[in-house]
């Protein structure tokens, strides 16, 4: 009976452990490191832009430049770890892809948004850009990745 409660609890604190590791992690990753770290991050992502078409190596990949680490969030009672990725560390005004995964890892939501490029100053990136969903999110999930977006000082 002694090993039997042992092991229950050796597993507890595995599992409780694995979440306050992510806990712990929140703020401390970039999006584009997060398909290299776990290969629940990959096979999520693989499923989300397996269903798309034309989309660039980099959203594929998750492989452009992340300005800013990734953040806890919530949205209708659920956390995700949102973070952006943009083409190049040059390029972020014009290519950008703002994403969410789950705390599970199960379900990972994208917003893509394209601006053409050499748009002058005086114009606003918000009226000339295109977006594109990865994911297939809800109106909540829309609002909480356009959020994120409108957090850059950059974005008008």
């Amino acid at each position: 009976m002694k090993a039997v409660l042992c092991r229950a609890l050796a597993a507890a604190l595995v599992l409780g452990g694995s979440s306050a590791a992510m806990a712990a992690n929140d703020g401390q990753v970039r999006a584009n490191q997060l398909l290299g770290s776990d290969k629940e991050y990959r096979e999520t992502w693989a499923k989300v832009v397996r269903t798309q078409e034309r989309l660039p190596d980099w959203v594929i990949n998750l492989s452009g430049s992340s300005p800013q680490q990734m953040s806890a969030v919530t949205e209708d009672g659920d956390k995700y770890l949102v973070g952006p990725v943009c083409e190049s560390e040059g390029n972020c005004t014009y290519k950008r892809l703002i994403v969410a995964f789950s705390w599970d890892k199960d379900d990972a939501y994208g917003m893509l948004v394209e601006v053409p490029e050499g748009l002058p100053q005086d114009k606003s990136p918000t009226r000339h850009a295109t977006y594109t969903w990865l994911g297939d999110p809800d109106d909540g999930m829309k609002k909480l990745l356009q959020e994120q977006l409108k957090r850059d000082p950059a974005w008008y």
